[in-house]
């Protein structure tokens, strides 16, 4: 079997698996092996989308959500490479600021919430500090790895040539540590998709979270499905979308 066959049949095992799970759970929803008013049945699930996508409901909190999302995750990204980058550069600054990141990074981020809505209250800060706070701690620390892992000899030739700071930042350490750069924001992504969830769950009038509580309040099966699986979606598009800046940043890299 070549390469390319394999590629295509790799292709078509990823796009087939979830059908194939749809299809069971749709066999067992009409066999009564699984409990309909718990799990409902990815047939009833679909035709809800229908109203929330007509009226607006969904393409509106959909909307909310990844504004939030986008706003946290570049918030949280931008701070966590740089401080990522120093802290591989410099001893000093490692020593200094790993020992807070390690002590701080245990704790769940939403244990942090009520000391957050304290803070910032029920607004858009809030929710957006939420985030940007899951993805700064996952991406300083992949950044940092990313410097330390750099081959010391192109370090060296840098040195020997005389690069001054900036040129060192941009030329030698962001290009070296991009690998575990992206692995970090992939990371930080998916914490951020949680994180929107539960900031929405708990302090918000609109938003996929919110569209989850409301659906559970309302004990309404189909629409909590909706909601989830426009979630699944919204991660799937902004991996791609990484894996797509991923391959143009790093074009020698196999992936």
């Amino acid at each position: 079997m070549n390469i390319a066959t394999k590629k295509i049949l790799f292709k078509m095992l990823s796009i087939l698996s979830p059908f194939s799970l749809l299809l069971l759970w749709e066999i067992g929803a009409s066999l009564q092996i699984i409990d309909t008013r718990l799990f409902s049945s990815p047939s009833h699930i679909i035709q809800s989308f229908i109203p929330l996508l007509l009226s607006g409901n969904l393409p509106y909190n959909t909307l909310v959500s990844v504004q939030r999302i986008l706003l946290g995750f570049i918030a949280g990204a931008i701070p966590g490479v740089l401080l990522g980058i120093s802290m591989g550069l410099s001893p000093i600054v490692r020593s200094t600021i790993e020992p807070l990141i390690s002590a701080t990074y245990p704790i769940p981020k939403l244990a942090l919430m009520p000391l957050i809505l304290l803070i910032f209250g029920l607004g858009e800060t809030s929710k957006i500090f939420t985030i940007a706070i899951g993805v700064f701690y996952l991406v300083v620390m992949n950044t940092m790895v990313g410097v330390l892992t750099i081959d010391k000899i192109y370090l060296d030739v840098a040195k020997n040539f005389g690069a001054s700071r900036k040129h060192f930042y941009l030329t030698v350490a962001l290009p070296g540590a991009l690998p575990m750069i992206f692995a970090g924001l992939k990371l930080g992504m998916g914490m951020a998709l949680i994180l929107i969830v539960a900031a929405e769950l708990s302090a918000a009038q609109a938003g996929i979270g919110w569209m989850i509580w409301r659906a559970y309040d309302m004990f309404d099966i189909e629409q909590m499905f909706a909601a989830l699986i426009t979630l699944s979606v919204l991660g799937y598009i902004f991996s791609l979308l990484l894996d797509m800046i991923e391959r143009w940043a790093l074009p020698w890299k196999q992936t």
